[in-house]
């Protein structure tokens, strides 16, 4: 029998239900606690998910010995206080994407985890999914041989509101950190780091940008054109230019989704992977694989991967000359 992993989820909103909601299928995983900044919502939280304990402190959750992993998802600004916090106490973590703010940030979450020797790993979900997983073999194998052009975008509208997150300035709200990443990540998996990026942004009155339009450049003369936006419904697909064809992730191409292959000659086809979850149990099952093999950083969602990410956020918000 394989060990259970007691999990705890720090931070109680939306997505927090949506991996807690996965969580209940993976086999040898609990939800042991959760912690939010408010005891009413923890104990909601806990009933619906049957975790046995539910906190109105991140430090208390961190401070039962025993907790395996802890889920973090809070606001970007938090993450990295947040990841600290439970790599000294021990617990391995899984923290929400972005990593954290910039790349000062990681590299300290990192040193952190390596100096405690506990695994540590960015919860990009998209890379677990076997749609995305199934797309960077048939790029890897060259079906429709090399890779000419990438578009992907994420875009989707929401009335402006000062008090949401998702434009929260001082918690790393805005369309780039929130969503861009996802296009950022579409093109890093799989034409890797830019020679050259072109960026320009649109923004609220407070500082949020509102939109970021993207062109990854590269030495095969290949190019990224990405798009992330709270303007306007997106398709929100992401669609690989080959040589002799095209790979097409469908809407919703970070989450659960199908794949059209379309050869420049013959038929084409799509490929439904008959999901069963929201998606976030993949990285949770390849996270526990993880811990029970003792392991400290993951060979999907490595280190340098998310050291890549977000210098390219980095990068791409010096362009545009977002500060947070």
């Amino acid at each position: 029998m394989h060990k259970t992993i007691n999990w705890g989820i720090i931070g109680l909103g939306n997505i927090a239900h949506k991996f807690a909601t996965d969580l209940l299928t993976v086999e040898g995983a609990k939800l042991y606690a959760v912690a939010s900044r408010n005891q009413e919502k923890a104990d909601v939280f806990a009933a619906k998910y049957n975790a046995i304990k539910a906190y109105d402190s991140y430090e208390a959750l961190a401070k039962n010995k025993n907790i395996d992993a802890v889920y973090i998802a809070t606001p970007h600004a938090l993450h990295k206080e947040n990841t600290l916090l439970c790599l000294d106490n021990g617990i391995a973590v899984l923290c929400e994407k972005p990593f954290a703010m910039d790349s000062n940030e990681v590299h300290e979450m990192i040193a952190k985890a390596k100096e405690k020797n506990v695994l540590l790993m960015e919860a990009l979900w998209t890379y677990f999914l076997p749609h995305y997983q199934y797309v960077l073999k048939a790029l890897e194998d060259k079906i429709y041989g090399d890779v000419l052009k990438l578009e992907a975008d994420f875009g989707f509208y929401r009335a402006f509101d000062n008090s949401s997150r998702l434009f929260n300035k001082s918690l790393g709200g805005g369309s780039l950190l929130d969503i861009g990443i996802y296009p950022i990540f579409a093109a890093l998996s799989t034409l890797g780091i830019p020679k050259n990026i072109e960026a320009n942004a649109t923004y609220y009155e407070n500082g949020a940008d509102s939109s970021c339009d993207m062109v990854f450049e590269y030495d095969n003369n290949a190019k990224a054109v990405l798009k992330s936006t709270l303007f306007e419904d997106t398709p929100t697909e992401a669609i690989f230019h080959c040589e002799r064809g095209i790979i097409k992730i469908n809407s919703q191409f970070h989450a659960p989704s199908t794949v059209n292959l379309i050869p420049n000659k013959g038929n084409a086809e799509t490929i439904d992977f008959n999901y069963k979850t929201i998606g976030y149990s993949y990285e949770a099952i390849h996270f526990n694989e993880l811990l029970r093999q003792g392991k400290t950083e993951s060979h999907v969602m490595s280190f340098e991967f998310s050291k890549a990410l977000i210098k390219t956020l980095d990068d791409v918000k010096n362009l545009i000359n977002l500060h947070y």
